[in-house]
């Protein structure tokens, strides 16, 4: 029985004869349902139109779908010992992907940002001898293929490695997750923050919402806690969500001077 995957949100749900009657996570108010109704894809009809594409982003090799295909993301792969950890995951996991991901030293761990990336992590997981797959347990409930690998972690850090770090900041999900590498920007430390804390088309200030499609903005406590999750890092860039929506110096005062900005806009 095949695997369905949302066209609108790119995530997985399990076998099954026929496409699940709706995506909770695309009925959610911070996202919706496509304008055509929910329609949903098998892997293989996913795989037919689309592939798995990467190149360095920054520094960092990215990875994505070509054409674009539901939220549009890239994944990040961060240095792990000797191997990488993909930071936030793409809707599907071709060979051809699989294979360059195995020739940078393979994945050793996932860690996702909130539910609208998780995508394909179970397949990514397989690929790579069940690596651990880290999600904050407050986001249980939007787990839309469960998976042996998934590791819920609680509190307020999660210590991946000397150098990686997972941090909740909560606002657009109450798991909402951000990952500070120590080791990034050249040593000065990244922070990699999917639209956690969005990197604005500019590339000089990041915002903040808890829903971009439907623009429902954060409040104000909302976004000191962020903050206050970030404050204690030190970090010089920022990697965004998509290919190029970065800060690549100055992230740190960037980040204080955004939300400043954000919140007296919104008072």
């Amino acid at each position: 029985m095949p695997l369905w995957i949302c066209e609108t949100c790119g995530a997985q749900f399990p076998d099954s004869g026929h496409p699940p009657a709706s995506c909770p996570i695309c009925e959610d108010e911070r996202q919706y349902v496509g304008w055509n109704g929910q329609i949903f894809l098998t892997r293989a009809m996913l795989a037919e139109g689309h592939r798995v594409v990467w190149r360095d982003d920054l520094g960092l090799t990215g990875l994505s779908l070509e054409p674009s295909f539901a939220i549009g993301q890239r994944a990040l792969l961060v240095p792990l010992g000797d191997g990488c950890l993909m930071w936030d995951c793409v809707p599907l996991a071709t060979p051809k992907a699989i294979a360059h991901v195995r020739l940078l030293g393979g994945l050793k761990a996932i860690a996702i940002s909130h539910p609208h990336y998780y995508g394909a992590l179970a397949d990514w997981s397989d690929a790579f001898g069940g690596v651990p797959v880290y999600l904050h347990a407050d986001d249980r409930q939007w787990v839309t293929r469960p998976h042996a690998s998934i590791v819920h972690w609680t509190g307020e850090s999660q210590r991946i490695s000397d150098e990686v770090l997972l941090l909740r900041a909560g606002g657009h999900f109450a798991g909402a997750t951000m990952l500070h590498w120590s080791g990034g920007a050249e040593g000065t430390g990244a922070l990699l923050t999917g639209d956690i804390a969005q990197v604005t088309m500019d590339r000089r200030f990041v915002s903040f919402m808890y829903s971009y499609p439907n623009y429902m903005p954060l409040n104000a406590a909302a976004v000191r806690r962020i903050a206050a999750a970030v404050e204690p890092h030190a970090f010089d860039r920022i990697y965004g969500a998509w290919w190029g929506r970065n800060i690549a110096g100055g992230a740190k005062a960037a980040f204080a001077a955004s939300v400043e900005r954000y919140i007296a806009a919104i008072a």
